[in-house]
């Protein structure tokens, strides 16, 4: 708007605000609908309760935090919310307002669509996946069941607890028969206890409070109306915290399958590049585990190309070509785009890969490799070429430049002629050495887990005391674990396959270990 006009953008494109629900916390659970309006949208507006993680999808959006948090003063209104979402929209900007849960369910959705009907401006709602619901799942709750509940009742005890006229129907509420689910506060918990006993509510009621629910951070105290607040203020439970009260919490027992887990309760460090810490984290997570991403190296290009540009208008006098990494692929594939190269130019060549994850990145170049060893280290490679003469043949390393020299002096002993050209650089991460004073200061960790001897060496030396106290270290595989003891460190366990699925079987492995016997 300028001098009371409206600018051509504001003219002929309208703007669009999705009210999305990101679901129950696990970010997983978030609807396809709602990744949909995320990856599309220009401006996301979110909520305390939404995991970071979630925003991941919004890869060219603005993110805009406008969490409301009890009790403290400088939240953001919800006049305010919706003075954003308008303004934002006439700018012809697609906007997502991403709320906890689903915006229609104690969310206040309502209220911001009514702000936009009344101002003209479109909109969308993305239903999502009620804490409510998922939280009592993840806990091994049904809501109903047959014999035992065939009614459920959502209520939001905020401010009805104090009010000398509450809203709720107190009394009616007690004499329900069915599940009770209470979205609260902590500080409602003791005043809606008093008020359902008031009302002749069973002491003996079963109760149970889920804090975090569907997340790996997930806590879930249980009892009776007559006990659940003393439990939950001995547990030190906080909030956010979901209670549910009636029969249905009898089938805890028989159906908590997502604290089963084998690595449920447990914080991992993961210390891979930002951009390959997904594989690991995932799998960690989905086995329960709590995940603590901190990348303690940075891939980066290599500041001069004209080595590896020379080597590629000739690579075909080559015999072999040997990737040790992901990464390695990744960067000469790029470099090749850049010189407006592609695969062909590697016709003749013969290319040898360290492991699996390599060998998948090589194929997703549309490039099969020849030589793969069974084991995933330097050793197995170099063990893998016993079976090939390499005596006079022309052998191109395409690795980091901080990679150690085993691999090319023995293939040289051998009788090759080894070129090296690194095709990326491995860095420290700026303000690694705070990042890591601040994790050991607030977080506790349970494992550490290493997947190359870079990482291991720019963590350790960036360490003021040189460990974590009662961390476990887990490695990736023999060359990592002779750079943490190097570095003063001690290996708990290493892999017994030198892949992500070897270092999360390493990891289970241990804590089935340390669980005390029958």
């Amino acid at each position: 708007m300028r001098n009371g006009r409206k600018t051509k953008t504001e003219r002929d494109c309208p703007g669009f605000v999705s009210l999305v629900g990101a679901g129950p916390g696990n970010p997983k659970l978030i609807t396809v609908r709602g990744r949909e309006a995320l990856e599309a949208c220009d401006a996301v507006v979110y909520d305390h309760l939404v995991d970071s993680s979630v925003l991941r999808y919004a890869k060219r959006a603005e993110c805009i935090y406008v969490g409301k948090e009890g009790g403290n003063p400088h939240s953001a209104s919800q006049e305010s919310i919706e003075s954003l979402l308008i303004r934002r929209a006439r700018r012809g900007q697609h906007v997502v307002r991403l709320k906890g849960g689903d915006p229609f369910v104690f969310g206040r959705g309502g209220e911001e669509a009514l702000a936009l009907a009344e101002k003209g401006i479109r909109f969308e709602v993305v239903p999502g996946v009620t804490s409510g619901v998922a939280a009592c799942a993840y806990a091994g709750i049904p809501v109903t069941h047959r014999g035992l509940a065939s009614e459920v009742t959502f209520i939001t005890a905020h401010q009805g607890v104090f009010r000398k006229h509450p809203k709720i129907h107190w009394k009616a509420v007690a004499s329900m028969s069915g599940t009770l689910v209470l979205y609260m506060g902590m500080k409602m918990l003791p005043g809606t206890v008093r008020l359902l006993l008031q009302y002749g509510k069973s002491p003996q009621t079963l109760a149970t409070a889920i804090r975090w629910g569907t997340t790996p951070a997930q806590r879930v105290v249980t009892g009776t109306l007559e006990t659940i607040v003393d439990r939950v203020t001995q547990a030190r439970l906080t909030s956010p915290i979901l209670v549910v009260i009636g029969s249905v919490n009898q089938l805890r027992s028989k159906l908590k399958w997502f604290e089963t887990k084998p690595l449920f309760g447990k914080t991992i460090l993961v210390t891979r590049p930002e951009k390959q810490a997904h594989t690991l984290s995932s799998a960690l997570t989905e086995r329960g585990a709590q995940v603590v991403e901190l990348p303690t190296i940075q891939i980066a290009p290599v500041r001069d190309f004209a080595k590896l540009d020379k080597v590629l208008r000739s690579i075909r006098r080559h015999d072999w070509l040997v990737f040790t990494s992901e990464n390695g692929v990744e960067m000469f594939f790029k470099r090749l785009n850049a010189l407006q190269k592609d695969s062909r130019i590697l016709s003749g060549a013969k290319i040898a890969v360290i492991g699996p994850a390599t060998r998948l990145r090589l194929m997703s170049y549309g490039v099969r490799s020849d030589l793969m060893p069974s084991s995933f280290t330097t050793e197995g490679l170099l063990r893998a070429f016993r079976k090939f003469s390499v005596k006079g043949k022309k052998i191109l390393l395409l690795r980091t430049d901080i990679a150690p020299e085993v691999l090319r002096t023995s293939l040289e002993d051998r009788g090759a002629s080894v070129t090296e050209i690194p095709v990326y650089r491995t860095c420290r991460p700026p303000h690694l050495r705070e990042q890591i004073k601040a994790l050991v200061k607030n977080q506790p960790i349970d494992y550490v887990t290493f997947t190359s001897a870079s990482t291991a060496e720019n963590f350790y030396q960036s360490m003021t005391n040189g460990h974590l106290l009662n961390t476990k270290v887990i490695s990736i595989g023999p060359t990592t674990s002779e750079a943490i003891k190097a570095l003063g460190g001690s290996v708990d366990r290493e892999a017994r396959r030198a892949t992500i699925c070897g270092l999360v079987e390493a990891i289970e492995k241990e804590e089935r270990c340390a669980l005390p016997s029958n």
